[in-house]
């Protein structure tokens, strides 16, 4: 990876739906690469109740990013380190709200650098209003009829309440 050619950093995840701590990890993430690729993963690595098809989170987070010319979104099936070399991607952006996400996070790293040795991965807090957000706790919260409009993005709140009657 030469200096001279733009840094570009894939940011994957499920997505389901997206929340204000995926977009203060991907804004934060301009900070140090020139291009952002949010990756919704078609298959989840962890058994998760989801909530919106692959298509529709794609939708919803190009939406929310629609004013950041340097985000790209797209769905991706099979490894991640396959995408991301398609891509001319050498980073991985990651999220850790905890010291419980470390552990998978440091796995899945080092067997991604097991298959492709010029991936790196790059692990972000998220903004401390964030750091206990995730979309598994927004899906229920919603599901139940809770507010979450702190949460989300406008765009993904009306798509919540639209899904689940909130």
């Amino acid at each position: 990876m030469s200096r001279s050619q733009p840094v570009v950093a894939i940011y994957p995840g499920s997505f389901d739906p997206i929340t204000r701590g995926h977009e203060d990890v991907a804004r934060r993430t301009l900070r140090v690469a020139d291009r952002l690729i949010v990756a919704v993963a078609h298959t989840a690595t962890q058994a998760k109740r989801g909530l919106f098809t692959v298509e529709e989170r794609v939708e919803m987070i190009r939406e929310v990013f629609a004013d950041e010319p340097d985000v790209e979104v797209e769905a991706f099936e099979g490894l991640l380190v396959d995408f991301a070399r398609s891509r001319g991607a050498h980073f991985v952006v990651r999220g850790l709200r905890a010291v419980s996400d470390f552990e998978y996070e440091f796995q899945m790293a080092q067997m991604n650098r097991e298959l492709w040795d010029e991936i790196e991965t790059l692990f972000l807090t998220p903004d401390q209003h964030y750091s206990f957000l995730s979309a598994s706790l927004v899906r229920e919260i919603a599901r139940l009829g809770g507010d979450v409009s702190r949460f989300v993005s406008p765009t993904v709140l009306a798509r919540l309440q639209a899904r689940v009657g909130a």
